[in-house]
């Protein structure tokens, strides 16, 4: 008997059906205007690019052009690929351009689909990003797809690690950029490193079409994008300054129990100097008040801090080697926490245990985050339904299921469950040897590449013939799986997710069809697709006798999204093909949900040795152990993602404040105002609200007015006069810290000033940024732990989160007062040494130059790469596929500069 809700769908149709019915309109208008761009010529392709833009920018809106644009993109890859688009890739490109998933079943054309959003989206001039999953494939469609968009007038680049910094800026201000998910969030955290406004890549993060979406947004969200700066070794530093603070006098500091303060006294700064000196750390005729000493006043500052302020056993403990904090509240060991800005690490020194290396995260991000900046985003898949409501949850993206172009004729089999691995094994053996015997194409899919070369062992012993697709070069992958199709192929792959490459019954077209254009750039490739065509159809007759592709699965994966993307290797376009499972109560996920029940089933039914169990039940079964794992791993990345969030606001207004500042063309208000509020704080510290003038700490005032606005004014005079009050001094600091403000523009040129602004705002800006990001690290390490007091991580973390933050800019303000504060024009003597200094380096670089053009000489009179020159391929001779590299570098011509993509 039918439920409710079947009967209701079948009357009124699934959500899914509606949309698909609701879009078919559009389709037909963009099917009546082909007649109309059939007739235009290659030049009015273009031309109809140009009026779109304008009409764009009239203000008509991307939804009202799409037919037309549609229509003029089907056309273009007619002429340039050969490829009519079907129905449903029209589809499909209607709902991305919707800002939502687009399920396609493998091998119904995502790669095309996608042009169709891009180019209407591109038509914007804010430029698309298409994402892939590996760098062949981003190499590989921008080369393949740039053909359409270069004869619709619009430019294509493709972003790639390693590449020039100028080429990446160029593929980047294309039109339509491909790129890998790693590169493009890579890039993102690389531009918020920059100092200069022209060395930003990302202008824009306009539009950006993911493909395989789930493997990128899902499987791969977990892990965070993370920069990490060389590790700076200070410890021998750290150690030599240690040695020298044991060495000072009471009358070298001041010490300031009660506000946990201390400072050095001239006397102080002078022994130091000298010390310093001996020790090879100053060197002559350098003070500790000129600027490149900032980073040994910092360290020598750090040690007093250690030495005088931090007590062992009362602010800290020694255990096991680690120099561990107490909770002053507590009494606690915070472990994993750790104090910023290199104090630990004196600590550290002080105590003669290891000096950890100081923070090494410059930037992160997760692909949450960096993919939810885009003001529009959609994705291509062959199976997201299953995860749909994480993509709601997250993206705010729909899934859509688009219809098979022809209808589908693989058949699932049941699943066939055995007792042991070994039985299951045995089983497969049989059932490839049965397949090859007629020349069925067999896809073997495994979990492990462990597993994968098991079963090679297995295929090795029964003398079948085979490949293995596991980690290995992406053209050789995209090779194997071109070739998996073949007649009496067999193929063992360890997770078919992703590949970017079909599956295609006697061979893939597309990958022959590319390897003749590029052995022969100048030839039509309409012509060149019909031999190719004409050439594979006897192959593939062969291919569809035996049965079609045969995948046949070595055990069932956490995700049903993962199985069925290895079914769906089999039956593209309409092809016949068959899919099994072969399982066994040995296996993970048979181990962990339910073998129990199923052996007592076994048993009941005296099943022997070798037999398996077949029945709609146990998939049944098995769907719902997968859907309780998906939902777990979808709570654990929600939680993660929830905690990156918090660190994401921050990140958004550091990385705002810096493009802010780039953009600037005149930073002088904002120092003054950081300045300002430096003065307020210093007056708030030392001249406390609601207190009488002879409970003020004016020495500690005067010493901090020297040491952070380094203006030497009468503060303790002005504290004492009659009637002074805190408005007044402020006035005068304010008056007296413009003045030498001034003077120092003055000095340096106002176009210099504004430059020294603006190079201090950013480092600084960088370095609490590093810090606080350590910090952040540490405490998300440790906040778990409050659960225990019946206090929620989570807030507590953005709690904390946010007066770190707080505290962050507060000695981010004082920094870059105090670094504008000390800065200064270099004497004639200072500008010698540097310019001999640049000398000695461009002399360094030459010679280094010189000695590899002697290097290459001598290979080329060796006759090793002789008159090779990358960009000239005329240069490279006419090597065949197989031969070496012309280049030199020792690997063969087709994985070298021979290489398809």
């Amino acid at each position: 008997m039918l439920g409710i809700g079947t009967i209701a769908k079948k009357v009124f149709g699934t959500p899914n059906d509606r949309k698909i019915k609701a879009t078919r309109p559009l389709v037909e208008k963009i099917n009546a205007l082909e007649p109309e761009f059939e007739k235009l010529s290659d030049d009015d392709l273009k031309q109809k690019t140009q009026e779109f833009r304008e009409r764009v920018e009239g203000g008509e809106s991307l939804d009202h052009l799409l037919p037309e644009a549609f229509a003029n993109c089907r056309e273009a890859a007619r002429r340039t690929l050969g490829l009519r688009a079907f129905d449903t890739q029209l589809l499909g490109g209607i709902f991305l351009h919707q800002g939502n998933i687009a399920e396609q079943k493998t091998g119904e054309g995502k790669t095309l689909t996608a042009t169709f959003a891009a180019y209407l989206n591109a038509l914007t001039g804010k430029g698309v990003h298409i994402v892939t999953v590996n760098e062949y494939l981003a190499k590989r469609d921008a080369e393949w797809m740039g053909k359409v968009f270069a004869a619709l007038g619009l430019t294509s680049g493709v972003a790639w690690s390693g590449m020039p910094e100028e080429a990446k800026r160029a593929a980047y201000a294309s039109d339509i950029t491909y790129a890998t998910n790693n590169e493009l969030g890579f890039d993102y955290l690389r531009d918020n490193m920059k100092s200069e406004l022209s060395q930003i890549m990302q202008k824009h993060h306009n539009f950006a079409i993911v493909d395989e979406v789930d493997s990128i947004l899902i499987d791969e969200a977990r892990t965070p994008l993370i920069i990490s700066g060389p590790a700076q070794d200070r410890s021998e530093m750290y150690e030599v300054i240690d040695k020298v603070i044991p060495l000072l006098q009471p009358d070298h500091y001041e010490l300031d129990e009660k506000t946990r303060n201390v400072t050095f006294t001239d006397e102080g700064n002078e022994f130091l100097e000298e010390q310093l000196r001996a020790r090879s750390l100053l060197e002559e005729g350098q003070t500790l008040y000129d600027p490149e000493s900032t980073s040994i006043v910092h360290h020598v500052n750090q040690g007093l801090r250690a030495h005088k302020l931090f007590l062992r056993d009362k602010d800290y403990i020694v255990r096991d080697g680690e120099v561990m904090l107490i909770d002053e509240f507590t009494g606690r060991m915070m472990q994993g926490r750790r104090l910023s800005d290199g104090l630990h690490q004196a600590i550290e020194a002080k105590e003669g245990v290891k000096i950890a290396p100081e923070n090494v995260t410059l930037a992160s991000v997760t692909f949450q985050n960096y993919f939810r900046l885009y003001d529009k985003l959609a994705g291509m898949t062959g199976t997201a339904l299953t995860e749909a409501e994480e993509f709601a949850e997250i993206y705010g993206l729909g899934v859509v299921e688009v219809p098979t172009n022809l209808p589908i004729q693989r058949v699932d089999e049941d699943d066939q469950v055995y007792r042991t691995a070994t039985e299951k094994y045995e089983a497969m053996i049989e059932q490839v040897k049965e397949a090859n015997a007629k020349g069925q194409p067999v896809l073997v899919g495994t979990t492990s590449i462990e597993k994968s070369e098991m079963l090679s062992q297995l295929l090795t012993q029964a003398g079948i013939t085979h490949n293995v697709l596991n980690a290995r070069q992406h053209e050789q992958e995209a090779q194997i799986v071109a070739d998996a199709g073949k007649f009496g192929a067999v193929t063992i792959a360890t997770n078919m997710a992703g590949r970017g490459t079909d599956i295609q019954l006697g061979g893939n077209v597309e990958m022959k069809v590319l390897e003749a254009l590029s052995a022969d750039p100048e030839a039509d490739p309409v012509a060149i697709r019909q031999r190719i065509e004409a050439e594979h159809a006897d192959e593939k007759q062969k291919v569809l006798e035996a049965g079609g592709l045969y995948v046949l699965a070595s055990e069932r994966h956490e995700s049903r999204r993962i199985d069925n993307q290895l079914r769906g290797r089999s039956g593209r376009q309409g092809d016949p093909g068959r899919s099994s499972f072969f399982l066994s109560l040995e296996d993970d996920l048979m181990r962990i949900f339910g073998s129990e029940r199923l052996e007592k089933v076994l048993t009941t039914l005296g099943l022997k040795e070798g037999e398996a169990i077949i029945h709609p039940w146990v998939n049944k079964s098995l769907e719902r152990a997968q859907a309780k794992v998906e939902g777990r791993n979808f709570d654990t990345r929600k939680q993660l993602l929830k905690f990156d969030d918090v660190m994401n606001e921050q990140r958004k207004v550091i990385f705002g404040q810096r493009r802010d500042i780039m953009e600037a063309a005149d930073l002088n208000e904002i120092v003054t105002d950081m300045r300002e509020q430096v003065i307020d704080d210093l007056i708030d510290t030392y001249m406390p609200p609601r207190t009488y003038a002879d409970q003020w700490n004016t020495q500690g005032f005067y010493a901090a007015v020297i040491e952070q606005l380094n203006i030497d004014v009468p503060v303790i005079e002005w504290c004492e006069e009659d009637g002074a009050d805190d408005e007044v001094i402020r006035e005068r600091l304010n008056a007296a810290a413009d003045k030498m403000m001034t003077e120092k523009t003055e000095a340096f040129g106002a176009e210099n000033m504004r430059n020294i602004e603006k190079q201090v705002l950013l480092q600084a800006i960088d370095g609490k940024w590093r810090d606080h990001l350590l910090m952040l690290e540490h405490l998300r390490s440790v906040v778990g732990f409050r659960g225990y007091a019946q206090r929620d991580p989570l807030n507590e973390y953005k709690n904390e989160s946010f007066q770190l933050f707080e505290s962050m800019l507060d000695s981010l303000r004082a920094e870059v007062t105090q670094k504008l504060a000390q800065v200064r024009p270099m004497t004639e003597d200072e500008q010698r040494a540097m310019i001999e200094e640049m000398t000695t380096r461009q002399a360094a670089m030459q010679a280094a130059v010189d000695a590899a053009a002697e290097k290459n000489q001598a290979a080329k009179e060796k006759g090793i790469g002789g008159g090779f020159v990358e960009q000239d391929p005329s240069t490279w001779g006419n090597p065949a596929r197989n031969d070496d590299c012309p280049c030199g570098s020792g690997k063969k011509f087709k994985h070298c500069h021979g290489r398809l993509a």
